[in-house]
């Protein structure tokens, strides 16, 4: 029996325990309407009625929350919750319970509950864990306080994530990582199997590879960075300025300080996206022109050096 199915015998029980997740989301949401410029009023109940709620109250406040999370997409979620200073583990419990517990869940629920599971398990789980300790006894473990305690058994039809996971640790680099396959396989099985999906078992070892995919897209995206700005740094001490990046979608003469500039950036904006998405693809194609330039041992010139070198071959330089 799970926390999400869990029923009570205590009607009025239920009321109160609905209450306070509502009332512990409310400044989550509010913030949230805020941050998005969701078209939503406030909240119509107050936190006094929530603490001791009234069937009428609980409904008032639940189409509210509803309204809000038709309009809030989980990549929004997931921004927010990384940079706010709210997402605590209590918050983080009480919205995978407010999703968990719809009766009826869209894909959008299952996309939210999905990221809110891994975000919990990493926020909860002491950091520099080793990837054997990751297994599917020590994710239940951690998720129970919001899944209930589970002798967990990965399904049949779960099976191969251990397959994708295995490819996906196997890859040297991002593009490898990105052209294999492994994030797109992950979704299918979700989208393919989204009646199953909320069973707990399931929920726990899509939680557990999801965290995995996520530690080797974090690596690998670091490697390429770290390569590309080791790269210019080489460049740059071979006097190369700037280097040809438009398979990256930048100009043909991109400075390299400029490109040194950009990765320190995409450091951040990285931090908490993962997908196959265009940022991603240009940082691919990025490392994939630094290095071309390295292997090809050429220096494409400034204007300034070009001008210098035309000048001299037309008798203007230094006569030897």
């Amino acid at each position: 029996m799970t926390a999400s199915t869990m029923p009570s015998s205590d009607s009025n029980s239920s009321s109160n325990d609905q209450g306070a997740i509502l009332c512990a989301l409310q400044p989550v949401y509010s913030a949230l309407v805020r941050e998005f410029v969701i078209e939503a009023s406030a909240c119509p109940i107050t936190d006094d009625e929530l603490a001791s709620p009234s069937p009428e109250s609980i409904t008032q406040a639940a189409d509210w929350f509803q309204q809000v999370d038709t309009q809030i997409q989980v990549h929004q979620l997931r921004q927010f919750l990384q940079t706010t200073p709210l997402a605590s583990e209590a918050v983080l419990r009480h919205l995978l319970l407010h999703h968990m517990q719809k009766t009826s869940k869209s894909s959008s629920d299952r996309d939210k509950t999905d990221f809110l599971l891994v975000q919990y398990f990493s926020l909860c789980a002491p950091s520099g864990m080793d990837d054997a300790d990751v297994d599917l006894d020590y994710v239940a473990q951690v998720l129970e306080p919001v899944l209930g305690p589970q002798a967990v058994k990965l399904p049949a039809w779960l099976r191969s994530l251990d397959t994708i996971m295995k490819s996906a640790a196997n890859c040297q680099r991002l593009s490898e990582l990105l052209h294999s396959g492994a994030l797109e396989q992950g979704r299918k099985l979700k989208t393919d199997n989204a009646a199953r999906y909320f069973e707990p078992s399931a929920m726990v070892a899509f939680a557990r590879f999801s965290f995995m995919i996520r530690r080797i897209f974090f690596r690998l995206m670091h490697d390429d960075l770290n390569a590309i700005l080791d790269g210019l740094r080489e460049l740059e001490r071979r006097g190369v300025k700037t280097i040809d990046c438009r398979r990256a979608q930048f100009s043909a003469e991109e400075p390299t300080a400029r490109l040194r500039m950009i990765c320190q950036s995409w450091k951040v904006m990285f931090h908490a996206e993962y997908s196959s998405g265009q940022p991603l693809r240009m940082l691919v194609d990025l490392r994939a022109a630094v290095d071309d330039a390295l292997q090809s041992g050429t220096t494409r010139k400034t204007p300034r050096a070009r001008a210098a070198a035309a000048s001299a071959e037309s008798g203007g330089g230094t006569q030897e």
